[in-house]
């Protein structure tokens, strides 16, 4: 059995559908405007996402490194302190 294409609706906050086609031009355009920029919201999360994987990965090689710097000081300060 063939699905028929359904027509695209716009679900408002009472649960009421309308279908696009039965919006005015201003409210059509007003749809697109919130369809993208649900998008563009939808992208920018990804992209966050993204971002605060890798700084979390740069933080963690920096405090990595950080801590090997503190070692390797406390060392020399160690064999300083032994040679006196």
């Amino acid at each position: 059995m063939k699905k028929e294409n359904q027509e695209p609706y716009v679900m408002l906050k009472d649960d009421k559908k309308i279908k696009v086609s039965d919006l005015t031009p201003k409210q059509q355009y007003l749809h697109s405007q919130l369809l993208d920029l649900s998008n563009q919201e939808s992208r920018l999360q990804f992209q966050l996402d993204q971002i605060r994987a890798s700084k979390s990965v740069f933080e963690q090689s920096f405090l990595d490194s950080t801590k090997e710097q503190a070692e390797e000081i406390l060392e020399s300060e160690t064999q300083t302190v032994g040679e006196s």
